[in-house]
């Protein structure tokens, strides 16, 4: 269903994205370091499979939008382009310190936790958004059906964030200490993902 230029090029781009501090990560590190790393694992787990929710919506949504209008597919191709843009100068722009300060209250289960990583995520429409914008400029017109390739597409993002985000909870507070040792550290690595929403913004817009 992916060519490996597709799948290599998307993975790169997908694990650079999830690598950089953001909201889910940084609360994943703050629960393996205030709840013990099996906790942060569980949270961490919950996040990634909670993607798979955006997946299915990105998948109905955009077939939706290219049996309806190719113009519209279009148009949001290049809203998309545009909103990866600005996540882009954003991230570029950043220059807070990093920190990692999820405290969770009470003392949650493990699969509590999990559930409430996948529901913080699912319900969280940036991420929706964010999905419908990244997805689509890896489906290849000539390549088949554009939901098995979306579908696909997803299901990679999702894999790759188990693992990352498994690995963030479970080595929590070596990374913790690590980011708190070397503030710059966030600030490079927000614009390293920086560049790279820049670069596809610029893509999927100018080839619309």
């Amino acid at each position: 269903m992916l060519t490996p230029e597709q799948f290599s090029g998307f993975l790169l781009a997908a694990m650079a994205i999830t690598v950089a501090p953001g909201p889910d990560n940084l609360m994943v590190l703050g629960i393996g370091i205030a709840k013990g790393r099996w906790h942060g694992v569980a949270f961490g787990l919950g996040c990634a499979l909670g993607c798979l929710t955006h997946t299915a919506l990105a998948v109905l949504g955009v077939s939706a939008l290219i049996a309806a209008s190719p113009t519209a597919f279009a148009m949001l191709k290049i809203v998309g382009g545009l909103y990866l843009l600005w996540l882009g100068v954003q991230a570029l722009r950043s220059t807070a310190r990093v920190r990692v300060d999820g405290k969770v209250a009470g003392e949650p289960s493990l699969a509590g936790l999990f559930w409430r990583g996948m529901l913080a995520n699912a319900i969280n429409p940036k991420v929706g958004l964010f999905f419908i914008s990244f997805l689509p400029q890896f489906v290849f017109a000539g390549n088949g059906s554009v939901d098995m390739q979306m579908a696909a597409l997803g299901l990679t993002f999702t894999a790759q964030s188990v693992l990352i985000f498994g690995l963030l909870g479970f080595f929590a507070g070596t990374i913790g200490q690590w980011i708190n040792r070397r503030p710059s550290a966030g600030r490079w690595l927000d614009r390293f993902a920086g560049a790279i929403f820049v670069g596809l913004g610029i893509r999927l817009v100018v080839s619309t």
